[in-house]
């Protein structure tokens, strides 16, 4: 490719608003530009970095006999208002109206989609399984976009769609699928885990999430120090690491002005306990007209586990915090003073909390304290549940060692969904007696815009983008030194680069540009091999060679130069 020709739109600097490696470099770099909030043009750079990722998606799809299709991005509401979904997505569906004032979306997804098709086309069992894909705009209207390309409205995802005659089919292709995520994943050149996750607003029976681990992400992962469990954070159980002890204190109410706070009551108990040794109450509103507020009992040291909470039958969905005026009308106490004695409201209290004896937790009085509590005989009246995240040393769910906290970007995303979609679309075949049953599907997401994002997360130094073979923009760099200036240097660089194959892969900068201008250029997109070629290592019969990622350069014969560049090229993607 001679950059002369080509688009190369790169800067010295990053705008401001970028706040993330990745985000800063391919502003910087020319692959992207921001058109409106989390909506971006991909320029000649970027996009082919994500014409790569999707040369990977579809040979790995074609190794599982999944199908290309393209579906349209617009969507007829009243498909999303038969699956349910209309109103429970939320604010992240754009709907609007055409000319003829009917009802559509933007799809964020398309399970709705290509259930309608497939229910079209497909009627007997003998005709599943099936499994098709696509790799199609998407678009989800974020509240808060940020973090670059990690986090748009408009997106680009590969999604497969799979339909079957029972469950046990099922299991196999979401095995199959899984282990083709990890396949591609791999050829990316990733450091990633496939964890456990919440299925969301998907619905279905069981997911798995594929996390890019970067420092950016914005998902927490837990994983066993000394085996292969990993979950994300919403997911992962919180097993206590110790037994509730036997009552050693008596109740006594103490005094606590002004403490309002875990923090200040720890200060307030001057060493004689730690956050551990407390309960606190998180008030949310409940599920039922008869219990409109809950109370959450968790240690002083724990957070509230949302997602786990939605999940309780008592608690409403999505999880809201409880107004404050409406606490202290309810508990005679303002927030910071709320106890687990005598709770007005229903309490569930988290698994953890409940192995904790002679603790401290509020009076529902305000500026007071119980000191010396213990469940079970102060407290009797309760639920419990898993409630809380994990924290780092927690035991492994699989009672294999202890659990370690990292960052990730989920990329990537496997469902069992089950029959929700058949069933809600009335999507029906014929079984071998001839009854009419609705398959069960899975499906299966790659936000392939954010694997770009997250493979330059992990592979970039102060210089730009150290990219793996696979996703490189360009393979080969030639840099010819004062190319406009030197007939010798300008003669060989032109015969070199025509002896070169798949030129579609070399960056040949032919711009005549200043030496530390072109450099600059090759390392802030990322080409990993560069030969650059002076006049004074040519009239010695020499290339210089430099690796893009180690920094290491050496001096090459010509026939060597020209020896691997080719074979370099030769043998790439083979």
């Amino acid at each position: 490719m001679r950059i002369s020709k080509y688009f190369l739109a790169t800067l010295k600097e990053a705008p401001s608003e970028a706040v993330i490696d990745s985000h800063k470099i391919m502003i910087r770099a020319g692959m992207v530009r921001q058109l409106a909030s989390g909506v971006y043009t991909w320029l000649p750079t970027g996009k082919r970095i994500l014409n790569k990722v999707e040369q990977i998606v579809r040979r790995e799809h074609a190794v599982v006999g999944s199908h290309e299709c393209l579906a349209t991005m617009v969507t007829p509401a009243e498909l999303w208002i038969e699956s349910g979904r209309y109103n429970s997505y939320g604010d992240n569906l754009l709907k609007f109206k055409d000319r003829k004032d009917a009802d559509f979306v933007l799809g964020p997804t398309h399970e709705e989609v290509f259930t309608t098709t497939v229910k079209q086309e497909v009627f007997s069992y003998r005709q599943l399984p099936l499994n098709l894909y696509q790799i199609q705009t998407k678009f989800r209207d974020e509240t808060r976009p940020r973090f670059g390309i990690l986090r748009t409205r408009e997106f680009i995802m590969a999604d497969a769609y799979s339909f079957h005659q029972d469950w046990e089919d099922l299991k196999r292709t979401y095995a199959d699928m899984e282990e083709t995520y990890h396949r591609i994943f791999t050829a990316c050149g990733l450091s990633f885990r496939a964890v456990e996750a919440d299925n969301g607003s998907m619905g279905g029976a069981g997911s798995k999430e594929f996390q890019v681990l970067a420092e950016a992400g914005e998902d927490l992962i837990a994983y066993s120090d000394t085996s292969d469990y990993a979950a994300n954070i919403e997911k992962a159980p919180a097993l206590p690491s110790s037994e509730r002890q036997a009552p050693t204190k008596e109740v006594e109410k103490v005094h606590t002005p002004g403490v309002t706070t875990i923090e200040s009551l720890v200060e307030f108990g001057k060493g004689a306990y730690d956050a551990s040794q407390t309960i606190k109450l998180v008030v949310v509103n409940g599920a039922t007209e008869q219990a409109p507020l809950v109370a959450i009992a968790l240690r002083g040291d724990h957070e509230l586990n949302e997602v786990k909470a939605e999940h309780h039958p008592l608690i409403a969905s999505p999880v809201t915090m409880a107004n404050p005026g409406q606490i202290e009308e309810v508990f005679g106490a303002k927030p910071g003073s709320l106890g687990v004695i005598n709770c007005p409201v229903p309490l569930i209290v988290d698994n953890t909390a409940l192995t904790v004896s002679d603790f401290v937790t509020g009076a529902n009085d305000t500026d007071y304290h119980y000191f010396g509590v213990n469940w079970d005989r102060d407290v009797t009246d309760y639920h419990s549940a898993d409630l809380r995240n994990v924290v780092e040393g927690d035991p492994s769910p699989d009672g294999q060692g202890k659990l370690l906290l990292t960052r990730g970007c989920e990329c990537g995303h496997v469902f069992m969904l089950g029959d929700k979609y058949s069933k809600s679309l009335n999507f029906t075949v014929t079984d071998e007696n001839g009854q009419n049953i609705h398959p069960v599907m899975g499906c299966y997401g790659i936000g392939v815009t954010r694997v770009v994002a997250a493979a330059i997360e992990q592979n970039h130094d102060e210089w730009g983008c150290t990219l793996p073979d696979a996703l490189v923009p360009f393979l080969v760099g030639l840099v010819p030194v004062n190319y406009n200036k030197s007939q010798a240097v300008r003669d060989f660089a032109e015969q070199f680069y025509a002896e070169l194959p798949l030129k579609e892969e070399v960056y040949f900068d032919d711009r005549g540009e200043r030496l530390g201008v072109a450099l600059a250029d090759i390392d802030l997109i990322g080409v990993p091999y560069q030969f650059i070629v002076g006049e004074k290592n040519l009239n010695n019969g020499q290339v210089e060679f430099k690796d893009r990622r180690t920094g290491e350069k050496e001096l090459l014969t010509i026939e060597q130069a020209k020896a691997k560049a080719k074979a370099l090229l030769e043998n790439y993607n083979k």
